[in-house]
């Protein structure tokens, strides 16, 4: 049988406290596989650490989680990725349970569950905007991910070298996820236990930030890969306004004959006419979409699939 090659990538910014424990851990997990380090503007020790800890370490020097992810997806060739933070917060050695899966069940994508062992590991704000984006995506695709945020993921080569990566920073996953979720693949999910960084390591997520750039960009992908029913909704709100504001209107109208507030009347109007040039537009952007999305099924479909 031939032997797959693996690629552990680990995004990292300023973790010399964690990223030597990160990359033995996976070395531990994975002997056979190339475990690499992109270092994203580190202002610590974080590159020499990987480096003595036998880490392949590359640089991104764009900032952003998003732009590391991009230039992983895009630089490294393995049949099987293996992505995680390099702050050892997540558990290697569920790393081998997770690719068994991938191979296995020929999958796309298997998502490493966070299930915390401290409460300081997991933070309540962390925890209570994941659920929300969760139940979001959900709602607008039908279908989600227990842990949509998560950052430890086992990729095929056919999922990496298909998705477009056009986050720049924490949304990513958020991105990964829809991702997954528009084009059908394959996925499954792993829970792994969640750890707290090691003494000196800080977390560079900032929940209120961080989770409105995330929101923003699942209302833009909802826009971009939904738009009849986006669009929808917005004309169905400029036709209610608008009916609500005429009515007033038509009683008047129908007990003396007269249209007293004609500017009400025009502001009437012209609402409604937004909601026909809403609805038409869900219409024909649904259809480019369409066509859009069978382009890159076929870019999808063009990989080999996971053996």
């Amino acid at each position: 049988m031939k032997q797959r090659s693996v690629a552990v990538i680990l995004p990292c910014r300023n973790e010399e406290a964690a990223v030597g424990t990160t990359v033995t851990a996976f070395r531990a997990a994975l002997p056979d596989a190339v475990i690499y380090v992109f270092d994203n503007n580190s202002t610590d020790s974080t590159v020499n650490v990987a480096r003595a800890a036998g880490a392949i370490v590359r640089t991104e020097l764009t900032p952003g989680k998003g732009n590391v992810v991009r230039r992983m997806f895009a630089d490294i060739d393995a049949d099987v990725y293996v992505m995680a933070d390099g702050d050892a917060t997540y558990d290697a050695s569920a790393a081998p349970t997770m690719i068994r899966e991938l191979l296995e069940c020929q999958l796309d994508m298997v998502v490493g569950v966070r299930s915390s062992v401290a409460n300081a590991a997991y933070r309540p704000g962390h925890r209570l905007g994941n659920a929300i984006l969760t139940g979001m995506l959900s709602r607008i695709f039908g279908r989600s991910f227990s842990d949509v945020l998560s950052g430890y993921r086992v990729f095929s080569r056919r999922f990496v070298k298909s998705f477009p990566a056009l986050s720049e920073g924490f949304e990513v996953e958020a991105e990964i996820s829809i991702h997954a979720l528009e084009l059908h693949m394959p996925v499954a999910e792993v829970v792994t236990p969640y750890k707290v960084r090691p003494e000196g390591s800080t977390s560079k997520l900032s929940t209120f930030r961080d989770g409105w750039r995330i929101l923003l960009t699942i209302l833009t992908l909802f826009r971009n890969e939904e738009p009849m029913l986006f669009f929808g909704i917005v004309g169905a709100l400029f036709g209610l306004v608008s009916i609500a504001i005429a009515l007033p209107l038509a009683v008047t109208y129908a007990q003396t004959g007269l249209v007293p507030r004609l500017p009400t009347a025009v502001l009437s109007t012209g609402l409604m006419i937004l909601a026909f040039l809403s609805f038409f537009s869900g219409m024909i952007l649904d259809t480019v979409v369409r066509g859009r999305r069978e382009v890159r099924r076929l870019a999808y479909l063009a990989l080999r699939v996971p053996e």
